[in-house]
């Protein structure tokens, strides 16, 4: 594999990792059809823990077998799948070495009433599993929140030592924090910023509304430019380290194409570098899954 002068970059700004985890990091930003760019699409399924299978595959039957994403995810040329242990374990022999894997460490459910998560694997699984990294959700504004924050600092040391790269998502929820509060501009860009400063290589975040949440931020936020998503995304990603992370965004619930090409394009102008799409993509059937994931890539090369 030979790495771009755009990886080379985007390398060079992880200072302090060994090179074991550069290299993992290396197999996701050249994978696929956006290897070398500094672009990703990544297909994330932990849709069955958090929402349940029907919910998650009934409009898409053939959804329910897990190698049914692993086979989606390589076809479509995407620079990464990312799912919790039994979803990985399930197609870790047919799919050895096929495309890079996130092993999701932790998960919540929708029968819990708390804003928690439970840890369901480990960094040995990822190892044993052949994955490149492991993917953990924190909930910026949770009463859970310190707590989780200290799990991933723990588990992100030792995946980190055994050459594996980090992933969180960073989902602002909590009780102090309103619907509209979760996608605020402020409270995004906040939540990304934790993530940073918790030594995530790739950090996952929702793509921000023009809402200003916090009273305290409101005087701060004059001097930010929130009028378009491309300039909040510009934000977001500022946010982390003068953009010296990988910062991408969620598709959330099924929206139609012409809207979700919408607000990849206005990631794309943000400086965002990619994309981590569930359920607007295994909620529909393969041939328009894969139709979708091209343009979405097409958009990330610039051709539209």
């Amino acid at each position: 594999m030979q790495v771009t002068e755009q990886v080379k970059k985007i390398l060079s700004h992880y200072e302090s990792d060994n090179p074991g985890t550069k290299g993992n990091l290396a197999r996701i930003l050249m994978e696929g059809k956006l290897g070398g760019t500094g672009k990703l699409v990544i297909l994330p399924v932990d849709q069955g823990f958090e929402h349940g299978p029907a919910r998650s595959f009934a409009p898409n039957p053939a959804a329910y077998d897990p190698h049914y994403h692993f086979q989606l995810a390589i076809d479509a040329g995407l620079s990464a799948y990312a799912a919790p242990l039994g979803m990985i374990e399930a197609g870790a022999d047919t799919f050895a070495g096929a495309i890079p894997t996130i092993l999701k460490v932790n998960s919540s459910n929708s029968l819990a009433t708390d804003k928690n998560q439970a840890v369901t694997g480990s960094v040995n699984d990822a190892l044993r599993l052949g994955c490149a990294a492991i993917g953990f959700t924190i909930y910026p504004g949770s009463e859970f929140a310190f707590d989780l924050m200290e799990e991933i600092r723990e588990l992100a040391e030792e995946a980190k030592a055994a050459g594996l790269a980090v992933v969180v998502w960073s989902y602002p929820r909590g009780p102090e924090l309103t619907k509209a509060g979760e996608t605020a501009l402020d409270i995004c860009a906040y939540a990304a910023h934790m993530a940073a400063l918790l030594g995530a290589h790739i950090i996952k975040v929702k793509p921000p509304t023009d809402v200003v949440f916090l009273e305290a931020a409101k005087k701060s936020y004059a001097n930010v430019d929130g009028s378009t998503m491309a300039k909040r995304i510009e934000h977001v990603v500022q946010s982390c380290f003068g953009g010296r992370r990988i910062v991408v965004f969620s598709g959330g619930e099924s929206k139609d194409l012409d809207g979700l090409y919408t607000e990849i394009r206005a990631l794309r102008d943000g400086g965002a570098n990619g994309s981590i799409i569930g359920r607007n993509t295994f909620q529909r059937p393969r041939e328009e899954a894969l139709g979708m994931l091209g343009k979405i890539i097409d958009i990330y090369l610039g051709k539209f």
